[in-house]
Formats: C-alpha cells, structure tokens, sequence
C-alpha cells in the first residue's frame, strides 16, 4: 500500500495505524513507485489550496487520473478528503480541486472552530467502510467541510454535524473518502482501515 508523501499529511501515525490495519505500507513520493502499490493512501492536514499546490508540484495529479481506472482502492483523509471535491474557498479564495465529488469546500458556518475532537456519524444503508463501526465516534479536526453532496450513482455520503450538518466520508467504487482522521480514531478508526483494506468481506474483519 502507498502512503503518498507529498509535503502535506499526518504520515508517521497514518503509516502505524495502516499498518496495524494489516497494510505493508511504502512511505513515499516516487509516483512510479506508487503506482506499482495495490492500495493508495492520500492524506492531507492545513489549507485546501498549498495542499492542491503540493499535489500538483509532486505529480500527485496524474497519479490520481491513472489511479481512478485501475479500480484499485484509494482513501483520501482529511484534507485529502477535501481535495477530491470540485474546489475549496478560504479567506475569499477559490481554489480548484480534483473534481471527483460534486461540491465546495467551506469554512463550517459553526460559532465553535476549530471542530476538534469525537464525533458520531450517520452512516447510509449498504456502506462498507463503516461496517461494525456505523454507531461509533470518529476524531475529527477541521474548520473547513462540504456540506452538501448528493448520493447518487452508487455513492454513499456519510454525515456528521459540528451545529451545521457536513460531509464526513463518500465512498463510491474504489475511492473513499473521511473528513475524520480514522488513524486517530482508536478501535473504530482501525475497523474502519480494515474494511477498506478488505473490502470483500468487512463484518469479518477482525
């Protein structure tokens, strides 16, 4: 599984928390080395638009754009969540995104932020990543989110709600996707990691 390094993320206890899910992890940038891994991590911690800037500059572009074919799994985290959707705003700046989920990322109009700490989820019907764990608290740590995404054409948007409801995870064929950090949300963030490690058969991940 690749842990893409390019210059934004949580690496170190993503990479131990992959790991403990069952991954055999490669921290690295080398896109071909990447792109010859089973399973492709994306995450992603600070702005929306210096991480586009990264990703951009690392090749990380591309990568995706031959990745979404190959019908491999792929986990976007947090801002690497964010990034996946059509464009991010902040402080007035609108930033393009990957375009893969509809929608905009914004400052959560919330009176509390950073949103930081254990949040529960509303898990749609037939979701896998969640499967065991659909009643559990996840950690988040954010003041940006979409908060609107239709489900349709087999995708499954999960929820949460920090006073105004937001998107907290999308799944849809081989990508997913979390606004939380599962590598920090203890027993449910590592059930969670196994299910899309194996997705053939979560409820039997143990």
């Amino acid at each position: 599984m690749g842990l893409f390094d390019y210059g934004s993320g949580n690496l170190h206890s993503a990479a131990r928390a992959l790991a403990a899910a069952g991954g055999r992890v490669v921290l690295t940038g080398d896109i071909r080395e990447l792109k010859g891994c089973d399973a492709l991590v994306v995450p992603g911690v600070g702005a929306y638009a210096a991480c586009m800037a990264g990703l951009r500059a690392a090749g990380g572009v591309e990568l995706l754009a031959d990745w979404l074919p190959t019908g491999k799994p792929l986990l976007g985290i947090c801002v690497g969540h964010q990034i996946l959707f059509e464009e991010g705003t902040e402080h007035g700046i609108c930033t393009a995104g990957l375009g893969l989920w509809p929608g905009t990322v914004r400052p959560l109009a919330a009176r509390r932020l950073p949103h930081m700490g254990w949040n529960r989820v509303d898990v749609p019907p037939g979701s896998r990543l969640f499967a065991g764990v659909e009643n559990e608290r996840f950690y988040f740590v954010h003041s940006y989110a979409a908060t609107r995404m239709p489900g349709t054409d087999g995708t499954l948007v999960t929820t949460a709600t920090h006073e105004v409801p937001f998107v907290a995870a999308v799944e849809r064929g081989n990508v997913c996707s979390t606004q939380f950090h599962p590598e920090k949300s203890g027993e449910a963030g590592a059930r969670l990691l196994r299910n899309w490690l194996d997705p053939r058969n979560p409820q039997d991940a143990s």
